[in-house]
C-alpha cells in the first residue's frame, strides 16, 4: 500500500480536478467533513503513538539515550537557524524588487457539514517530554521492565501505521477538494506567482542539497530518497499539517536510513520544531512585507537577534494550519516593527502557501534525519537499541 501511496494520492488530485464542477456541492462538504473528522481522530491519537515511539525507543538505548536527545537538539536548533539565516539572503534580493502585494479578496469558502472533534486530552510536545523522561527512567532503573512494555508498544505502533496508511488517502481526499473549490491553487498560481517561486526554489533547492550531500552525490540514490519520502510530503500538502502527515513520515525515513531506532527518535521530536520549509518562508514573506510597506531592511544584528528568538519559538509551534506564522507574530512584531496590517498580510500569506510550506517541512525533517544517520553516533543507533 506504501509504495503505491503516491500513484493514488496523485490519482485523486487529478480526478477531483477533472470532475470537479460535476461534483454537487453537498458531496463535496460530505467529503470534507470526513476528511476532518478523520483528522481529529488522526490528531487525538499522534499523542500515543509519540509517546510510545519515543518511549520504546529510549528504554531500548540504554544509557546512551540522554546524549543522543541532547545532540539531536543541538543539531535541530542549528540546522533551524542555519536556514532562517540563509532565507535572509533571499529576502534581501526580493526587498531590491518593486513589490505591491495585495491581501486576498474574500471568498465564500467550503464548509463542512458537520464539526466531529475530539478533546485535546494532552499536546504532543507533552506527550514528547513524557516518553523521552519516562524511556530515560525504565532504561536506567527497570531495564527489564521498559524492554518488555517496548515489545508490546513495538507491535501496537506497528498496526497503528499500517492502519493509518490505508486511511491517508481518504483523509486528503477532502483536503484536495477544499483546495480546489476555494480556488487557492488558482491564487497560488496567478496572483502570487513571483513570491511563491522565490520561496518554493528557495526551500526546494535548500533540501535537495540536503538529500544529496547525504547521499554523498549519487544521482540514483539521492532520486530514490527523495521518492520514499512523496506520500508523506502530498499528505502534508493536502492536509496543511506536519503531525498529520507523521506516520507516513516514520515510514518514508526508515526506508531512507534503514535505522527505525534513529527515526523513531528523531521524527516525533522534529515533526513540530524542525521546519526549514518555515525558516525560509516566513522570512522573505516578511522581507517583501516591509517593502511593500515602506519599512528599512533590517541590519544584519538586528536578523540575527531575530533569527535566535525565531528558533526557540519554534518549539512551541502548533501542528495546525497557518500555526507556523500564528506563534510568530508577536517576533516579527518586538523585532522586525511589523504592525497589525502587516501581521495581518504576512498571515494571509502564509496561510495562502501552507501546502507548499508544510510539504517543505516534512522533506525537510526527513533529510535532517538522513543526515543525522551518517554521524557514526547515530549510525550505530540501531545496533545500540538491540543490544
Amino acid at each position: 500500500m506504501f509504495r503505491k501511496m503516491p500513484i493514488i494520492i496523485l490519482a485523486i488530485i487529478l480526478l477531483i480536478l477533472s470532475i470537479d464542477q460535476f461534483i454537487p456541492i453537498y458531496l463535496k462538504q460530505f467529503v470534507y467533513s470526513l476528511s476532518l473528522s478523520v483528522k481529529s481522530i488522526l490528531i487525538f491519537i499522534l499523542p500515543i503513538l509519540i509517546f510510545m515511539l519515543l518511549f520504546k525507543t529510549i528504554s531500548q538505548l540504554s544509557r546512551t539515550a540522554t546524549q543522543m536527545i541532547f545532540i539531536l537538539l543541538i543539531a535541530l536548533c542549528f540546522s533551524n537557524f542555519l536556514s532562517t539565516m540563509m532565507s535572509s539572503q533571499i529576502g534581501s534580493i526580493i526587498y531590491q524588487f518593486d513589490l505591491c502585494i495585495k491581501m486576498p479578496i474574500d471568498q465564500i469558502t467550503l464548509m463542512p457539514i458537520w464539526s466531529f472533534t475530539l478533546p485535546k486530552w494532552i499536546a504532543n510536545d507533552h506527550a514528547m517530554f513524557i516518553g523521552i523522561f519516562s524511556g530515560i527512567f525504565f532504561s536506567l532503573f527497570k531495564p527489564k521492565l521498559g524492554l518488555k512494555i517496548s515489545f508490546y508498544f513495538e507491535k501496537a505502533i506497528q498496526k497503528m501505521l499500517n492502519l493509518l496508511a490505508f486511511v491517508i488517502p481518504i483523509f486528503i481526499c477532502g483536503f484536495i477538494i477544499k483546495l480546489i473549490h476555494d480556488q487557492l491553487i488558482h491564487t497560488i498560481i496567478y496572483d502570487y506567482s513571483l513570491i511563491f517561486v522565490l520561496v518554493a526554489i528557495s526551500q526546494f533547492i535548500y533540501i535537495a542539497c540536503i538529500y544529496l550531500i547525504s547521499n554523498r552525490f549519487s544521482l540514483p540514490s539521492f532520486l530514490d530518497t527523495l521518492k520514499n519520502m512523496l506520500p508523506a510530503a502530498f499528505t502534508g500538502f493536502s492536509s496543511m499539517s506536519s503531525a498529520a502527515a507523521m506516520p507516513l513520515t516514520i515510514i518514508g525515513t526508515e526506508k531512507n536510513t534503514k535505522n527505525p531506532s534513529l527515526t523513531r527518535l528523531s521524527i516525533p521530536i522534529t515533526v513540530n520544531t524542525h521546519l526549514i520549509g518555515d525558516c525560509f518562508a516566513i522570512p522573505i514573506f516578511a522581507f517583501a512585507v516591509m517593502k511593500n510597506f515602506g519599512i528599512p531592511e533590517p541590519a544584519f544584528f538586528t536578523y540575527q537577534v531575530f533569527a535566535l528568538y525565531f528558533v526557540m519559538t519554534k518549539f512551541s509551534v502548533a501542528a495546525i494550519p497557518g500555526g507556523g506564522i500564528i506563534v510568530m507574530l508577536p517576533i516579527l512584531e518586538s523585532q522586525l516593527g511589523f504592525t497589525t496590517e502587516m501581521s495581518s498580510l504576512i498571515t494571509a500569506l502564509y496561510i495562502l502557501f501552507d501546502p507548499v510550506i508544510t510539504c517543505a517541512n516534512i522533506l525537510g525533517n526527513g533529510g535532517f534525519v538522513l543526515a543525522l544517520n551518517k554521524l557514526p553516533l547515530f549510525a550505530n543507533l540501531e545496533k545500540t537499541g538491540s543490544n
